[in-house]
């Protein structure tokens, strides 16, 4: 039987200490423990409001021998307390697995134990953790990182995902797919699908740039090249580049490409429009080179991405 030991904070994410639980108790093989802070009262949270207090028959010390050791979500400025420190410092010290949910990436990282290496974490506060911990890699746009015995998964759901891949690295595909199918989840969404991050388009500034910012978005089905932007905005072209990244940024051709793939995504979401037309609207000319950025950037079709995100019917 391979242990794994679910570590509950104080406030930890109700949803996120639940995950594990339930798909290591349904896989073959498991044995699960959920190791509190302390015993008795603890509270748990969702989004950030306490939503009921439980108890638990196994402290800190079960986790000791655990193969598996995985870190919900918790308040990410929460002070960790020293214990829970050591407990996966010892973890990863004698080769156990070690794996955070959504924010429990923080308590990693306060363990040293993302110290020069890649990881993510919820995408809106990806940021936070990057500006805590320099020495973390942190990156927003995937929904877990395997990266040997240290794992970190995006927010929430994706402690799914990286459960599944977990059972999937252990008991092989089949014993994955009949797991997720019990869970009524799909065995594995799209290798390396990135978090759907909400980008809004970012404020021009305040200078002569302004006009020519808008008259790209303006633009955007129109194919601009970069003596197109330069002549718009008065400017040589190395000239532009220079101011253009000091007031974005990015480069020219970067910023036309985030605001295209931000226009087909609306398109997407909000209209039965064919994927060729979206295609063409936003500014990508065919429907190959769309689906190429889109697959690299977004992470998955742009089919795919419809068919999750599309608020409107198709006529």
């Amino acid at each position: 039987m391979h242990s794994v030991a679910v570590l509950a904070v104080d406030g930890v994410v109700g949803f996120e200490l639940a995950i594990p639980c339930q798909v290591f108790s349904l896989a073959p093989g498991y044995r699960v423990r959920v190791c509190a802070q302390r015993k008795k009262n603890m509270i748990a949270t969702a989004a950030g409001e306490e939503v009921f207090a439980f108890s638990s028959r196994y402290g800190l010390d079960d986790a000791l021998d655990a193969q598996t050791v995985i870190v919900p979500g918790a308040d990410p400025d929460a002070v960790p307390d020293p214990r829970v420190l050591r407990t996966v410092q010892a973890a990863a010290d004698r080769g156990a697995r070690v794996a955070s949910i959504c924010t429990g990436a923080f308590v990693l990282a306060a363990a040293g134990l993302l110290d020069g290496r890649k990881a993510t974490t919820h995408w809106m506060l990806a940021d936070h953790l990057a500006d805590r911990y320099p020495s973390v890699t942190v990156d927003p746009s995937v929904l877990f990182i395997d990266d040997g015995t240290i794992l970190t998964s995006a927010g929430v759901a994706a402690g799914l995902d990286l459960c599944l891949h977990l059972v999937r690295r252990d008991r092989g595909a089949a014993v994955a797919t009949d797991t997720a199918r019990q869970i009524v989840m799909p065995p594995q969404r799209a290798g390396g699908q990135a978090q759907f991050i909400e980008r809004p388009a970012p404020a021009a500034p305040s200078d002569d740039l302004g006009p020519t910012l808008q008259w790209m978005q303006d633009n955007l089905a129109t194919p601009i090249s970069l003596a197109d932007i330069a002549t718009k905005a008065s400017m040589s072209t190395r000239s532009l580049s220079r101011r253009f990244r000091a007031h974005t940024g990015t480069t020219p051709a970067q910023w036309l490409l985030d605001r295209r793939l931000h226009r087909a995504r609306e398109l997407l979401e909000t209209t039965a429009l064919p994927i060729e037309i979206i295609a063409r609207t936003a500014g990508f000319g065919s429907i190959e080179t769309f689906r190429y950025h889109f697959i690299r950037h977004v992470g998955t079709t742009p089919a795919a991405y419809r068919s999750t995100f599309r608020t409107n019917p198709p006529p």
